[in-house]
């Protein structure tokens, strides 16, 4: 009898889509939830429009399988973002999958961080800061705007520049990051970075970037570089060969989020700047979770517009991290203070 009605639905699922269509346009995903979390259970069902006898029903998301369990699948993922929801089964001897795009959240909602101020030393107000970073004690910047890029090496205490390399007036500067001697750098829309030597600023190589859009921020684990594009994705580059080898998304509790800017890395979390916004976040590097939010709200008024000030444009912009220090650098671009920090949770 079991088999009578196999063939019979079998029959009636051919003759419905016409014997040649995609028998996956029959059938649905179907979730309890719309926003989804990551590590959530979340109720589960494939709809079945015309009642076609199926077998063998397993879910798949990132490639692995999620069991179903009384109805339910665990958003076991780890990372967040943009993902594709997979049903396979068997129609006869016909395998079919189905597909869902969902959005996968961090579990938990950010935690608010604030600042305490250190220290504040003289910046170059003609400096239209990208990006920062300590390598031996010495601070290394990155500038901006089409025929005033540089990168340059600069004594924090007092503001002077030590060595500077001027870019080429077709290219906008954007972030930096220094690993196994070497200096890396990005341009905005040009599609190219830098390799520099540490050791002499003399430039070894460029390279162009892949599927990531522009060229905003970066920095490094020690393994791996980290770069920003202005979307919601952070990319992998390998530092020998800066092919792009995968990304992760960024997202809070709500919703996916883009615009992170100057990036730093510290103990398995990335500092990010928030594109023209007086905060930055605490960014989780393998799964994209924003942990935490800075409020650098305040920090702008304590600043002395100089000639290039731009009320648009001079915003909060570069982190550095001083490790024997254990205090972070912040500053904007065109301001004439760098200010050393601590960050605190704000109670």
């Amino acid at each position: 009898m079991g088999k009578l009605f196999s063939i019979t639905g079998a029959l009636l699922f051919f003759l419905g889509c016409g014997g040649s269509a995609d028998p996956a346009k029959h059938f649905s995903i179907q979730l309890e939830n719309k926003a989804i979390q990551q590590n959530q259970q979340v109720g589960v069902a494939l709809k079945n429009k015309k009642d076609i006898g199926i077998s063998d029903l397993h879910y798949y998301l990132d490639g692995k399988e999620l069991p179903v369990e009384n109805g339910k699948i665990t958003m076991d993922v780890p990372t967040l973002g943009n993902k594709t929801l997979v049903a396979k089964f068997n129609i006869e001897e016909q395998t079919v999958e189905v597909e869902k795009k969902i959005r996968v959240l961090a579990p938990s909602s950010p935690e608010v961080y604030t600042y305490e101020i250190i220290n504040s030393y003289p910046h170059d107000t003609g400096a239209y800061t990208q990006g920062l970073e300590f390598h031996g004690g010495t601070l290394y910047e990155s500038t901006g705007k089409r025929g005033a890029s540089t990168v340059r090496k600069v004594n924090f205490e007092t503001g002077e520049v030590l060595q500077q390399i001027d870019m080429d007036d077709s290219v906008f500067g954007e972030g930096i990051t220094i690993m196994n001697g070497k200096l890396y750098q990005l341009t905005w829309q040009s599609d190219m970075g830098y390799v520099y030597d540490i050791s002499n600023m003399e430039k070894i190589k460029n390279f162009t970037y892949g599927e990531s859009r522009e060229g905003w921020g970066l920095c490094n684990d020690g393994k791996k570089i980290f770069k920003s594009d202005g979307t919601e994705k952070i990319w992998f580059l390998n530092p020998e060969t800066l092919e792009e080898q995968g990304h992760i998304e960024i997202a809070t509790n709500k919703s996916i989020f883009n615009n992170a800017n100057e990036l730093e890395y510290v103990e398995g979390k990335i500092y990010a700047n928030v594109y023209q916004k007086e905060s930055m976040m605490i960014i989780d590097a393998t799964s994209g979770a924003i942990e935490g939010v800075i409020n650098f709200g305040g920090l702008k008024s304590k600043i002395n517009k100089g000639p290039e000030w731009d009320e648009s444009n001079s915003v909060l912009n570069g982190v550095a991290y001083h490790p024997e220090r254990e205090t972070f650098f912040v500053t904007g671009k065109n301001w004439d203070k760098l200010f050393e920090v601590k960050i605190l949770k704000k109670d």
